[in-house]
């Protein structure tokens, strides 16, 4: 069993920055793929950013040009810094791993059964 967590959550105020972390227990050769989701109350979980073990990145158009993925060089760490936080960013954040590929948030959204998960971190951003 491949354990995944999460760390980094806080509360911002619009327009700060914060930067989410996660780790996963150990990799395994189907560990291709990882990235975040956010689910905020009341709403569908949704993938925000998603990586490959080979270093291409993917996002939402919510959040492009605003948060950026990236990995260790093991693959066991991920991390999500994200920039010009807005209140609608509010949500619980989930780290997953190991979906099939490709390594896209559309495919991480219909996979996301066959992921790894954390517990999440909240981040709540203040106007």
């Amino acid at each position: 069993e491949v354990q995944v967590k999460e760390s980094g959550g806080g509360s911002v105020q619009a327009g700060g920055s914060l930067r989410l972390s996660c780790s996963v227990s150990r990799y395994t050769n189907s560990m291709f793929c990882m990235g975040w989701f956010y689910q905020a109350p009341g709403k569908d979980r949704e993938a925000v950013a998603a990586i490959s073990s080979d270093g291409a990145t993917n996002y939402a158009d919510s959040v492009k040009g605003r948060f950026t993925i990236s990995q260790d060089s093991t693959f066991r760490t991920i991390h999500l810094q994200m920039h010009n936080l807005q209140p609608e960013d509010t949500a619980m954040y989930y780290c997953a791993a190991a979906w099939p590929g490709p390594c896209t948030v559309a495919n991480a959204s219909r996979q996301r059964a066959l992921a790894y998960w954390g517990q999440g971190t909240q981040v709540t951003v203040s106007s």
